[in-house]
């Protein structure tokens, strides 16, 4: 398991590119395609998987043109699937909605386990940045891909329509419960941490009984 990270729009988000044996899952295309299309062939890599953390417009305005030049399946939460793709979810003057032309060949759910390019990962539905929030764990490589959920220091905010901080703290309750400290976390924004870190040092992850 290779991972490779193209920041992306004038959020700085992370997409990932997470590869083995010249195919690749593609985690939060979230804008500048061409930047993207760029790197994948540098790498010589086909995608066979696009799969977003939510839908907030800066993690998904790439994906319509991208699938439209790498065909592959799209999974996604429908929580966020149902708004991700309307005109509620744009940001002037940075982001206008995000094209709708975007078919979602899955909705995850938590639990779900799936094996793309040889490589195993489990879904962990995370809400409270958005309500269809998911981590992405990739168990074998103790890697887990947050997006807005677990940031270096901090976690994604919750005042935006559908955010909610209790169930946040829920979901980092859920995390602190699900992964080990050892593992690697890769975040939507920023840099990577670790889980360890981020229960001494996250003020958010502070006083979470996880009895």
């Amino acid at each position: 398991m290779k991972i490779d990270k193209v920041i992306t729009g004038e959020f700085q988000v992370n997409c990932f590119i997470i590869h083995n044996d010249g195919e690749a899952i593609i985690i939060d295309p979230g804008d500048d395609v061409d930047l993207i299309d760029a790197k994948l062939k540098e790498l010589k890599l086909t995608p066979v998987l696009y799969i977003q953390t939510h839908g907030h417009m800066d993690h998904i305005s790439a994906l319509a043109e991208l699938q439209s030049r790498f065909q592959a399946p799209v999974y996604m939460a429908e929580e966020d699937a149902k708004w991700a793709f309307t005109d509620i979810n744009c940001m002037p003057p940075f982001f206008p909605a995000p094209p709708n032309s975007t078919s979602i060949s899955k909705y995850i759910k938590d639990g779900d386990e799936f094996n793309f390019a040889g490589m195993n990962f489990r879904i962990i539905k995370t809400p409270g940045h958005t309500p269809g929030s998911l981590c992405i764990y990739f168990y074998e490589d103790n890697s887990l891909f947050s997006g807005d959920t677990v940031f270096a220091g901090s976690v994604g905010r919750t005042d935006l329509p559908g955010g909610d901080s209790r169930i946040l703290t829920e979901s980092l309750k859920k995390l602190l419960k699900a992964i080990p400290n050892s593992t690697r976390i890769y975040t939507g924004h920023g840099p990577a941490t670790t889980m360890d870190l981020e229960k001494r040092n996250n003020f958010y992850f502070q006083n979470i009984s996880v009895e």
